[in-house]
């Protein structure tokens, strides 16, 4: 089997039943499997909702760690298009030209030191290091401020030892409470002083409030971020005719960057609370109880995709479901999506090839599944294309 392959461990479950079962910490969960379930039910916000108690509709529950709520994501209409009206034009910046210029200079940089290494370890010395500076554009905060969140680490609500891990949350959630009242004290440009400054229904943010977005712009783009970012290298090292093919063909590199995503799933799924008695693959599931959404399992449905358990760079119908679905879909898409594209870019003009040394993946216990994500650790070689 190739480093960079994903399987799909979901596969025969999608077919024969169109779900699978988890427990997560005592409060279980029922997978749905297949692209047009998946589909439905997140568009299906009555039946299957996302505002229940904070921390309840992640996989693993996070209800242990935190009692903020993540705005808008762990709301519904209407309120929740309220909040997403809001802050939704400003997740939407990276489309401008001058934040486009400025992750192409972070991006081609962070080539350009690599190029000039003997060994990386792509995790932590490459796609942590380019989520964080990214995010700081998103952010509209100091390019410096990267250096704190990479030295948090990959993971932000767990350690080697545990799924979640409290301290570490609170490590992030102390941070957001500061950055807050720095804001009110010295407001600026940056997204907290925007967020304290703005209205929804004729009143101001809490803080709450704001902090709940703040969350979810951390921790929402983190491992994903770098799982997609990781996952990617490892593909073009083992595919050195697919980065001759995006140099030779820059027109399919949009196409290319959907179809990473599918491929890759940089999260796995996401949960919602059941509001009423309802059945989902002629399986009861009753009130109050959790579904997942399996945006993996999804994306390999061979129902919908040809050639699912391949990358297709080219692939010209691709309705995967990395970044959601329906009102819920995800904020930062337009982000990431730009992030991909300029490492594509900067890959195809910069690299000739990858030379991948040693690697641990990082494997998701999901009871029944046991899903590759990405990896703990890849040490690689960027050799420079010589032009």
């Amino acid at each position: 089997m190739e480093k960079s392959e994903l399987q799909d461990p979901f596969e025969e479950a999608r077919v024969n039943r169109g779900y699978g079962e988890m427990n997560d910490q005592e409060d279980p969960v029922v997978m749905l499997l297949r692209h047009k379930d998946v589909r439905k039910s997140a568009h299906n916000y009555k039946t299957f909702m996302s505002g229940a108690t904070p921390g309840r509709i992640v996989v693993p529950s996070e209800v242990n760690i935190r009692d903020t709520r993540q705005v808008p994501f762990e709301m519904d209409p209407p309120a929740h298009g309220k909040f997403r009206a809001l802050v939704e034009p400003w997740f939407k910046r990276p489309l401008q030209s001058e934040y486009q210029e400025q992750l192409k200079e972070q991006i081609y940089t962070a080539i350009d030191t690599v190029l000039s290494k003997d060994t990386v370890e792509a995790v932590n010395e490459f796609s942590l290091p380019v989520q964080s500076h990214a995010l700081t554009l998103l952010l509209n905060i100091p390019f410096s401020e990267a250096e704190t969140w990479i030295s948090w680490g990959t993971h932000v609500f767990r350690s080697e030892e545990t799924a979640l891990d409290g301290d570490k949350a609170a490590i992030l959630y102390d941070y957001i409470d500061e950055q807050i009242e720095r804001a009110i004290q010295h407001p600026g440009e940056d997204l907290y002083s925007v967020l304290l400054a703005s209205e929804v229904e004729g009143r101001k943010l809490t803080k709450e409030e704001v902090k709940g977005v703040m969350i979810l712009t951390f921790a929402g783009g983190r491992d994903t971020v770098i799982n997609a970012v990781t996952n990617s290298i490892a593909y073009f090292a083992e595919h050195p005719e697919s980065l001759e093919r995006l140099r030779n063909e820059p027109e399919i590199i949009g196409n290319a960057v959907e179809e990473l995503m599918r491929y890759f799933s940089p999260l796995t799924q996401m949960g919602r609370v059941v509001t009423e008695d309802t059945q989902v693959c002629e399986h009861a599931i009753k009130a109050d109880s959790r579904i997942s959404l399996c945006w993996a399992s999804a994306n390999r449905d061979a129902s919908v995709f040809e050639k699912p358990n391949e990358v297709v760079l080219d692939r010209k119908i691709n309705p995967h479901v990395s970044f959601g679905f329906s009102h819920h879909n995800c904020l930062g898409a337009t982000h990431a999506r730009q992030i991909m594209k300029t490492l594509l870019t900067a890959l195809a003009e910069k690299v000739d090839s990858i030379d991948i040394l040693d690697y641990k993946e990082n494997i998701e216990d999901l009871d029944e599944f046991q899903r590759k994500v990405g990896y703990e650790r890849i040490n690689v070689k960027f050799n420079r294309l010589m032009k």
